[in-house]
């Protein structure tokens, strides 16, 4: 068994996740050699326990991972395991990111920088059109646009962005092998060829409303902030602000009517703390040091190639900091005594223009 083959058996056994994984390959120094361990030997490690063990050596046998790579190659659906280097920086950073992401189209280094826009299924036309053009607008501005492909908010988000040529990503609650809604298969394949559709689930996993609270971290994971437009006190779009807020993303929202069923979360959201925001510019000035990236709408051609874009202040004082030796991000926070979302959100824009790399750890070196 290859380590790939390994990994995604892995990311099919139930009760196991990231964390688990790393407990694992530190004790056994591969995925492969995981399958190989005795009840006892797993048993014996942090967090593990006799049900996860089990699962790892009984259950995990009956998997049949050949028939999942075979689905996926008739459907053109990438899989990419944690491991790969095609495997999306920003999740890789957040907390409890998937083994393995299902993708249907293309990522591209700048969908680093990205926003998700969020809402209401059941919404106002005011909703609607406030999220198709906050879509448009900062689509045309060079941002990609994640969203779910529900109904609603999100579906006009991703046309939005559609609709001025930009980049946009749909994170899925099932498999890629069924479209959810079945209203927007039409709207699926638009997504796929401006940017891609991508799951944690198998992909004949079918849509379950216990998938799309989790499913909702990816979302916020994705994205630099998370825009909310639209949402009632119980909507699952106060999930992936909760996400963002873990961490540590922005987040913005749309004030909306005092006496709207649909405006109670967002002005919630303000009164906690969201970022009140009227347009783009809101969200843009609150980004720091990734608006100086950005380009009017003439200018977009030149955003495709990352490498082209100048130093701001902040990027030449931290890029300067960096050397061949690596730096925890800590130490570069305290050495340019910048806040730690600029920090972040500035080593982010130095890696895409290819001149630092993220090591484990989170350290940086001079690319």
């Amino acid at each position: 068994m290859s380590e790939f083959e390994a990994i995604l058996r892995l990311h099919m056994t139930k009760g196991i996740g990231v964390r688990t994984y790393h407990t694992l390959v530190e004790r056994f120094g591969s995925v492969s050699e995981i399958f190989q361990a005795t009840k006892a030997e797993l048993e014996k490690l942090p967090g593990i326990g006799e049900k996860i063990a089990h699962s790892i050596l009984e259950e995990s046998r009956h998997i049949d991972i050949h028939q999942e790579i075979d689905l996926a190659e008739k459907n053109n659906i990438q899989i990419i395991p944690y491991t790969s280097a095609e495997y999306p920086q920003h999740l890789k950073n957040i907390y409890d990111p998937p083994l393995i992401l299902y993708v249907k189209g293309s990522l591209m280094e700048t969908d680093v920088i990205a926003l998700a826009i969020v809402g209401a299924r059941r919404c106002t036309y005011y909703g609607l059109s406030q999220a198709e053009r906050f879509a448009r607008q900062l689509a045309q501005k060079g941002f990609c646009i994640i969203s779910g492909m529900a109904r609603g908010i999100d579906t006009a988000a991703h046309r939005g962005a559609i609709s001025s040529t930009g980049r946009t990503i749909a994170v899925l609650g099932c498999g890629l092998g069924s479209v959810y809604p079945k209203d927007n298969t039409a709207l699926s394949e638009k997504i796929i060829q401006h940017g891609a559709l991508i799951s944690e689930f198998p992909i004949n996993t079918p849509p379950d409303y216990r998938n799309f609270p989790p499913r909702n971290r990816l979302i916020s994971g994705l994205s630099l902030g998370v825009v909310v437009i639209e949402s009632t006190l119980k909507s699952g779009s106060l999930i992936t602000a909760q996400w963002a807020l873990e961490q540590g993303k922005e987040v913005f929202a749309l004030p909306g009517n005092v006496d709207s069923l649909y405006s109670r979360g967002t002005n919630k959201l303000i009164k906690e703390g969201a970022k009140l925001t009227e347009d783009v510019t809101d969200i843009i000035q609150e980004l720091g040091p990734v608006a100086d990236t950005l380009c009017s709408p003439s200018e977009i051609p030149s955003t495709t190639d990352p490498r082209n874009l100048l130093l701001n202040s902040h990027e030449k004082k931290i890029f300067s900091l960096l050397s061949s030796s690596p730096l925890y991000i800590d130490e570069i926070i305290q050495s340019t005594k910048l806040p730690t979302s600029i920090v972040s959100s500035t080593l982010m824009i130095l890696e895409i223009k290819k001149l630092v790399k993220q090591l484990s750890g989170k350290r940086f070196v001079k690319a």
